[in-house]
Order: structure tokens, then sequence, then C-alpha cells
């Protein structure tokens, strides 16, 4: 249950600094921190414990890269359908 829980924060905290990064897409806070989640779960599906093997990592920043990784990748996401309905 806390390592759901801390997935969730970890997730959240990545979807924000994916908004931040790629700002063009200037989403609601809502909706960052909930891509963000799913984010952090398509990042740790993807690569797992890839990152913190490979580059030899502490847990928590390899924590938040995977999900970092994972949000930017549902955000951009997000992005193409969202320019897809304005069109």
């Amino acid at each position: 249950m806390t390592n759901l829980l801390i997935s969730i924060l970890i997730g959240a905290f990545a979807g924000w600094l994916a908004d931040k990064l790629f700002t063009r897409f200037s989403l609601s806070s809502w909706l960052q921190l909930i891509l963000g989640i799913v984010g952090g779960f398509v990042g740790g599906w993807l690569l797992g414990d890839d990152l913190q093997t490979v580059l030899k990592l502490p847990s928590l920043v390899s924590r938040v890269l995977t999900s970092f990784i994972g949000a930017a990748i549902v955000l951009g996401i997000a992005a193409l359908i969202r320019r897809k309905d304005v069109s």
C-alpha cells in the first residue's frame, strides 16, 4: 500500500515536471497530475528497473526518471489527441 502511494506521488511530481518542460502543451494542473500518474505506470511498465540497473542510480532517482519518461510519453500522446480535436 505504501509503495503504491509513493508511486502515485512520484508520478504526480513527474507529470508536473513534464508539463513544465513541455510548456507549449499547457494542460490544467489536475490533468497534468493525472497524466503524470498514468505516465508513471507507463514508464514503469516500459522500463521497469532498467534505469536503476544500467545507470546505477539510487532507487528514488531512477523512479522519478522512469516516471518522467512515461509522463512525457503520455503527455505527448495527450497533446496529439488534443490537437486533433481542435482541428
